[in-house]
């Protein structure tokens, strides 16, 4: 199941960085700055000054860098969990309906917390920024639960 999760998540997250980086190419568009605002709200509700308020490039790139992380963190985590949840829904759930399930799981968890954390505001998003984040989440699920339904059928 972990491994399986793993499997899925990595290519679901290949999927996803691949359309957002597309997505910047062809828009023009400049990277999203809420994971690093994240991981700075975060910092500062810890109380780890170094990381929430130093200025800087250095600092500015850590956060950068810990978002991302955190990106992959929950992106391989709701894979494992999808993994060891699929299996007492596949047969009435067909695994496209899951995997969109999945995706917009992901976007209310990771957007939802932003939001609580005041890094983003989901009352000022435009129809371009929750496209920017529906497709790509929705994205991601499908190709999470594609994987693990091929990987099932393979055993």
């Amino acid at each position: 199941m972990i491994a399986r999760g793993l499997l899925a998540g990595a290519t679901g997250i290949l999927a996803l960085d691949a359309y957002t980086y597309l997505d910047m190419f062809v828009r023009g568009r400049p990277p999203s700055d809420v994971p690093a605002t994240v991981v700075q709200k975060l910092a500062e509700k810890l109380g780890l000054d170094a990381l929430a308020t130093a200025d800087g490039d250095e600092p500015k790139h850590r956060r950068s860098g810990a978002g991302a992380l955190s990106g992959y963190g929950v992106g391989l985590g709701s894979a494992i969990a999808y993994s060891g949840i699929r299996p007492s829904t596949e047969a009435w759930l067909p695994w496209p309906i899951a995997g969109a399930i999945l995706g917009l799981a992901t976007l209310v968890v990771s957007e939802g917390s932003a939001t609580k954390l005041g890094a983003t505001d989901w009352s000022t998003w435009s129809a371009s920024d929750w496209i920017s984040d529906i497709v790509p989440r929705t994205l991601f699920g499908l190709c999470v639960a594609y994987v693990c339904e091929i990987l099932d059928d393979a055993e």
